[in-house]
């Protein structure tokens, strides 16, 4: 952070401990009803992006879905081996051993340890839908994750729609899956209901429980977008206790998403959390974007392509003069709240009808151009004559006429 910003995000609160990230892009991401499903070679692409983002561990589908799920998990789970990548694997299954068994033969096959994250619906309202009784689900989360532990998967007990069940429900279902062998358990938003405040306060109430039943159990967090509170949620819950926090790239998934993992990731450093390499977080983002089809907005934060970029007259005014004092921080941070040099980018200078002239004569002479006045001022009127920001290819067509007998 540059030494001249006054950061009123300072706190004195102690800083967690424990920051695991779990990315959910190959399966709850890829449920998204507009994603293409990546082939292969592009998942295991995005499965070495995670890991040089030094992602702790990675969803690499459910594989109760079905033979073709079955077969892109095993390779998957063979490159971790093969490659000897530091992410951690794990599946998703449904709360029944028929779920759980194939998940238990490609660990064996491949020899790699897979936590199962075992699910089932909890709230009141879920269970009325679907016709369900407390003791059905009771007994299936105990069935299921007794089978896990029995046959070697560390398990991860998850309930669904979390934030909008009752405190007795909650604790008779993670009493159950703790004592049944589950070493961690993971509150899920999975309508994108909860709130900063309520996000905490479920944490809590689970952290309560899991002393309730002797500790040493971890809590996750995983959200959803729907009210787009998913970053901040995730950053309340990690400060309520949370200790492994999901997300997808570029926010897919179910209807409107999962927490985006690059704005947590970058959030996360921000803040002073974690310490990690984010050179490569574009390429995660445009290669997932570019495998399953879903296009990165322009405006969309970090990664989008506007994200450093200015055509303003007044704004650009300030971040053109930090250039010329050659300070990168000071040109980071003059006019944006993330420094681009954090991912690889910089700050950029276009020119448009609400342009000043500085911006073409910064255009010209970052590509070693002569700014004279007459083709300074020939680009500025085509800029104030456009509806929209000049391409790089109108600009040049405006250096060559200007050069041209």
């Amino acid at each position: 952070m540059h030494p001249l910003i006054y950061d009123w995000n300072r706190t004195d609160a102690a800083k967690p401990r424990v920051v695991q990230l779990d990315d959910e892009t190959l399966r709850d991401g890829l449920q998204s009803p507009s994603v293409r499903c990546p082939d292969i070679g592009e998942k295991l692409r995005i499965l070495h992006l995670i890991d040089r983002l030094g992602i702790d561990t990675a969803d690499l589908g459910l594989p109760g879905a079905g033979p073709h799920v079955v077969r892109d998990v095993e390779r998957l789970a063979r490159e971790i081996v093969d490659q000897r990548l530091t992410v951690a694997a794990n599946c998703a299954a449904r709360t029944v051993i028929a779920d759980i068994t194939p998940i238990v033969e490609i660990a064996q096959r491949t020899g790699l340890a897979i936590e199962c994250c075992t699910f089932i619906g909890s709230s009141p309202l879920r269970q009325y839908a679907e016709g369900w009784t407390l003791d059905q689900l009771l007994r299936l989360s105990e069935d299921a994750i007794g089978f896990a532990v029995r046959e070697g998967l560390p398990v991860m007990y998850v309930t669904e729609d979390t934030t909008r069940a009752d405190p007795d429900t909650l604790r008779a279902l993670y009493s159950t899956a703790i004592r049944a062998g589950a070493k961690r358990v993971c509150i899920a938003d999975t309508v994108g209901h909860s709130t900063p405040h309520g996000a905490a306060a479920v944490v809590r109430f689970i952290a309560t429980v899991v002393e309730e039943c002797g500790g040493g159990v971890g809590i996750a967090w995983h959200g959803h977008r729907d009210r787009d509170f998913a970053v901040i949620n995730t950053l309340a819950a990690l400060d309520a206790g949370a200790t492994r926090l999901h997300g997808a790239a570029i926010g897919i998934g179910e209807r409107v998403g999962n927490t985006p993992m690059e704005l947590l990731l970058m959030n996360l450093v921000l803040m002073g959390y974690i310490e990690r390499d984010l050179s490569a977080l574009v390429e995660y983002c445009e290669v997932v974007s570019g495998a399953t089809s879903v296009p990165i907005p322009a405006n969309y934060p970090v990664v989008g392509r506007d994200a450093f970029r200015t055509a303003t007259g007044v704004h650009a005014a300030a971040v053109i003069k930090a250039f010329r004092k050659n300070d990168l921080s000071l040109i980071d941070a003059v006019y944006s709240g993330v420094p681009a040099s954090l991912i690889g980018r910089e700050q950029q200078i276009d020119v448009g009808p609400m342009s000043g002239k500085s911006n073409v004569v910064f255009w010209l002479e970052r590509r070693g151009l002569a700014a004279t006045e007459e083709l300074v001022d020939r680009i500025f009127q085509r800029a104030k004559a456009s509806a929209t920001v000049l391409t790089e290819s109108e600009l040049l067509e405006e250096v060559r006429s200007s050069a041209a007998p």
